[in-house]
This record gives structure tokens, C-alpha cells and sequence, in this order.
């Protein structure tokens, strides 16, 4: 699927939400999914850069975006099930949700981790991502065929020393994919996640200061396999660890 060739029309009719929506790979997730049909909602702290995302999808001619600003640092269970009710009203339907918004944390020896550092990352990459989901699955019932997927890391799927409280946070997520891809076994949800490896964002550059960035793959070089999980021609994958390189 690295190699993957999406066909225009992939995602016509849909409706897909993307976290982190402002830049580097929920950006470029939100552009192409666009680009191939779907109207996508923007989800984001920062405003300018929504309205950036926004602003280059409305001038392509895209099918028209929406915007949701919201901190995953501070908002609450209402916030997310307020959302879904505003989803359903306007669209009827969720037809994708792309976890991609997350927080790194501080890298260093475990014995040296601030638990106001842990809090916060598990806040953002664990407990937003189960408060969202939980408020968004009766709205992507009502889909034909729904796609939620997740955004792990090679340190989800295998630790990595001073890098302990980003990986415990992507071990959860891929725990948690994996109890709803069960749970939904069968159903239309289907339920992925992707392992989009060395990006140039600005993640990767805070954990990496004297990387060589240009070496790197770009988030636009990653789409093929995101564009896959989210279109039909993946309707029997189900509970995959993917990676997007």
C-alpha cells in the first residue's frame, strides 16, 4: 500500500475529521483527503493555522472544510460530546476520523520524568483520543462504512530508552485501537492505526534537533497509505498495525 494509487473520486460524499489539522501530517491528511472528495473537518488548537488549512483547500476547489478549534489539553467530555451532536446535526454521518494530533513530551532517563510532563502528554496522545472516539462512534454508526485510525510510533510498538513517556502514551494507543477494532469486529467501523515513521515536522525536529530534515520523508510523500485506510478499497482491514513507510 506504500505504493498505493488512490483514485480521485476515493472519498467523494465523505465526511472525514482529522486532529492536528493546522500542520505537518494532519495537514497534508486533511489537503489530500480533500483533494479526493471528502469534506473534512478541522480539528486544532491554533485558529490561524486552521484557517491556513482551510483557506488552501476552499482555493483548490475542494469540497468546503469546516473548522473546529479545540485544545485536547483542556477540553472536557462535554466539549467532545457537544461536538458530535454539531457533526451529526450539520453532516448526518462520520465517515472517517484521523487521530493525528500529539504531544512528545520530554525526552530523558525515566527516572527523571516530571509527572506534570506525563499528565499532559497523556492527556493529549490517551485520554482526548478516548473522550473524542467515545463521543464520535454513534455518529460514525450511522455510516455505511466508517474508518477511525490512529497515529502510533515505532516506540508504541517497541520501547525505546529516554523516550518513556511518548512511548507509554503510543502503547496505550495502540491498545486502544486494538480493543475497538475487536469490539467492533464485523461491523461497518473498522479500525486502524498507522506508524508514519521519520517525518519532517516539527515533532520530529524537536526530538531531533540535528537531523538533517531534508533527508526525511515529507508528510505529502506519507499519503498513499492514509489515503488507503480511508477509502473503501481497505473495508476488510481491521485491527492492522500499518505503517506509512
Amino acid at each position: 500500500m506504500l505504493e498505493y494509487q488512490a483514485a480521485k473520486d476515493l472519498l467523494i460524499n465523505k465526511t472525514i475529521l482529522v486532529t492536528g489539522a493546522g500542520d505537518g501530517i494532519g495537514r497534508a491528511a486533511a489537503v489530500s483527503f480533500a483533494k479526493h472528495g471528502a469534506t473534512v473537518i478541522l480539528l486544532g488548537k491554533t485558529v490561524k493555522k486552521l484557517e491556513a488549512v482551510y483557506d488552501q483547500i476552499e482555493q483548490a476547489g475542494y469540497p468546503k472544510p469546516a473548522i473546529v478549534p479545540l485544545d485536547l489539553k483542556g477540553a472536557t467530555e462535554q466539549n467532545y460530546i457537544d461536538m458530535a451532536e454539531t457533526i451529526e446535526q450539520q453532516f448526518g454521518q462520520l465517515d472517517g476520523l484521523l487521530h493525528n494530533a500529539g504531544m512528545l513530551g520530554v525526552l530523558g532517563p525515566f527516572q527523571n520524568i516530571s509527572m506534570d510532563s506525563v499528565q499532559e502528554v497523556m492527556q493529549v496522545n490517551v485520554i482526548a483520543e478516548i473522550m473524542l472516539t467515545k463521543a464520535l462512534l454513534p455518529v460514525m454508526k450511522k455510516a455505511d462504512k466508517a474508518s477511525l485510525v490512529f497515529t502510533s510510533s515505532s516506540v508504541g510498538r517497541k520501547g525505546k530508552a529516554f523516550w518513556g513517556e511518548y512511548a507509554i502514551s503510543k502503547f496505550a494507543t495502540e491498545g486502544m485501537m486494538q480493543s475497538i477494532a475487536d469490539e467492533y469486529e464485523g461491523s461497518n467501523l473498522r479500525v486502524n492505526s498507522i506508524n508514519p515513521g521519520a517525518t519532517r515536522t516539527a515533532m520530529r525536529a524537536n526530538a531531533y534537533p540535528a537531523e538533517n530534515a531534508e533527508q526525511l520523508k515529507s508528510p505529502e510523500d506519507l499519503m498513499p497509505t492514509y489515503l488507503y485506510l480511508m477509502g473503501e478499497d481497505s473495508v476488510d482491514v481491521n485491527g492492522q498495525q500499518l505503517s506509512a513507510q
